[in-house]
């Protein structure tokens, strides 16, 4: 089985029947495929399958028709079962993820071995089943939550046919796996981020363990375990909204102003840059011997300003002449530290890296020359930057443990059938690795931070009423499309699939940290108003158990 932190079952196996048909018993087995189609209301599907999965075994095995046979079914079958020698109602355990979609990202789900797979497989060990891990938890840990195959050595003559048991090597059941996440608070962010797609990662900074790794929209693991029809299947793969997509640790979005605190490291550690140094912002920037203005956020501007006050405020100005001072070879590399452009590593098939760019990353894969003008758009998170939510998590992780690096994980336990227990192999070995900044640098940033919660000026300052608790956050504003310098955003009417994806990344109680948090709303506008309410339900509920 797979639980969560708490005990909570999000993968068992399930009791069932099936129809099943011993070929060499049946005689005239195209006519009793028909017969039995007409009987039990059978889909194309499931004699397709039926066909696949007779390739692979002898004629004397027993292969499963359908699965899942509800009472009427068992029923109708039974008062004809004088008519179909050679075909039995069987009792099998099948997969089942009790949360659907809430958890259908992160367990993943099984399905029936393919061609593909059985070419790699080690045929002996799956004699004992149709399935294996496809996704998700579910793959990454098969090997432990398969088991052992037991199998009785018996004698056999040139048909392959039994004549004398000669001996019997018992099963050994999987490991259950008890993850760190935990279900509840999972739930609850899924349903935070209400009307819009996204993603939402929280995980202990100390440990690396993830408490929540929610992608919405999901989908229902269930259908795919016993072979999901083609028609359901185009109906996923063909949905606007992806819901086979796993954002939180695959999809690749602009960072936006979540990486201001990053960047503001990184001008007090290799840009010489004060704290107290001010920079003026009338609304725009412009690069010197140059016309183009890359605007501000705030049409206005923010007038004079310091670093602590351009975090706060999260003045664009600001960290235009940053980028301008630092390059962009310098910040790829001061960035790449926080695992930006990198895997975050956590225990999940699939992931993808993001990218952090540099000169020589676009010579060579766009065989163009950098520009100034990008690095003004990197060091604000747009541009050719791009991250996961997952990635960011990480980041935000090493923030809150002033340069500890951990690894996120899902995986805590592993638990035999009698009893003992097992910390994950897989676990990193972390904390042995610091990014060596000065204490001074983290109180800076991490200050500016809770001031964007906590100063009537912040960004999120509209979440703050209440706590009882600091929280460190940085709200996010990422366009999906540019504007010309002759049009304003908020003037034009823009479609819903154009609005600026909305971020929030924070850690708390900011003294302590305990929960880390990044939510991602897709076209959701803005970070403040929509992003961090939704992370404030997360970290309330987590903090309400352990405080």
């Amino acid at each position: 089985m797979i639980l969560d932190r708490n005990g909570e079952v999000l993968a068992n196996n399930a009791p069932t029947y099936s129809l099943e048909v011993i070929p060499e018993r049946t005689p005239g087995l195209s006519k009793t495929l028909e017969q039995l189609k007409a009987l039990l209301h059978l889909g194309d599907d499931d004699i397709r399958r039926f066909h696949s999965l007779r390739q692979r075994h002898k004629g004397f095995e027993s292969i499963p028709l359908k699965v899942h046979l509800s009472d009427e079914d068992m029923a109708r079958f039974a008062v004809n079962l004088n008519k179909f020698p050679g075909v039995s109602i069987q009792g099998r355990l099948v997969r089942n993820y009790p949360y659907g979609d809430f958890t259908s990202h992160v367990v993943g789900y099984v399905g029936r071995i393919n061609e593909q797979e059985l070419q790699t497989l080690d045929q002996a060990a799956y004699r004992g089943t149709h399935y294996i891990g496809k996704t998700g938890i579910e793959r990454t840990y098969e090997e432990q939550l398969h088991g052992k195959t037991g199998y009785e050595e018996m004698e056999t003559n040139v048909q392959g046919r039994s004549i004398n048991a000669v001996g019997t090597v018992p099963a050994e059941s999987g490991y259950n796996l008890q993850l760190s996440l935990d279900v509840k608070l999972q739930q609850t962010a899924y349903q935070a981020l209400d009307k819009y797609d996204g993603a939402i990662v929280a995980m202990e900074p100390a440990t690396g363990r993830v408490l929540v790794l929610a992608s919405k929209p999901g989908f229902d693991p269930n259908l795919f375990v016993t072979g999901i029809d083609d028609a359901s299947y185009n109906t996923l793969q063909n949905a606007e909204d992806r819901p086979l997509y796993n954002r939180a640790i695959r999809g690749h979005y602009p960072p936006g102003s979540t990486v201001k605190p990053f960047m503001g490291l990184a001008g007090l550690e290799i840009g010489g840059v004060l704290p107290s140094e001010r920079v003026s912002c009338p609304g725009f920037y412009q690069l010197p011997g140059q016309e183009h203005r890359y605007r501000d956020w705030r049409k206005s501007g923010h007038g004079s300003v310091d670093m602590p006050n351009a975090i706060t405020q999260s003045c664009d100005v600001y960290f235009y002449e940053l980028a301008h001072r630092l390059g962009i070879d310098r910040m790829h590399d001061f960035l790449g530290l926080f695992g930006f452009g990198q895997k975050s590593g956590v225990d999940l098939p699939g992931e993808t890296a993001g990218m952090y760019p540099s000169r020589e990353w676009k010579r060579k894969t766009r065989r163009q020359a950098w520009y100034p003008g990008e690095t003004l758009i990197a060091g604000i998170g747009q541009g050719y930057v791009q991250v996961t939510p997952i990635q960011l998590a990480r980041a935000v992780s090493i923030l809150a443990n002033r340069g500890k690096r951990v690894t996120p994980r899902l995986v805590d336990k592993l638990a035999s059938t009698a009893g003992a227990e097992y910390e994950n192999p897989n676990a990193a070995n972390d904390g042995a690795e610091f990014i060596k900044v000065r204490d001074s640098s983290w109180n800076t940033v991490i200050q500016a931070m809770i001031d964007v919660v906590h100063s009537p000026h912040g960004t999120a300052k509209g979440i703050a009423p209440g706590l009882t608790y600091q929280v460190a956050g940085k709200t996010g504003t990422a366009q999906v499309f540019t504007v010309r310098q002759d049009e304003e955003y908020k003037d034009m009417h823009v479609a819903d699939k154009l609005k600026d994806h909305a971020w929030f990344i924070a850690f708390a109680p900011a003294d302590n940290p305990r929960i880390v948090i990044v939510v991602l709303a897709e076209h959701g506008g803005h970070g403040g108003s929509v992003a961090a309410p939704m992370a404030r339900q997360v970290i309330e509920q987590y903090l309400s158990g352990i405080l």
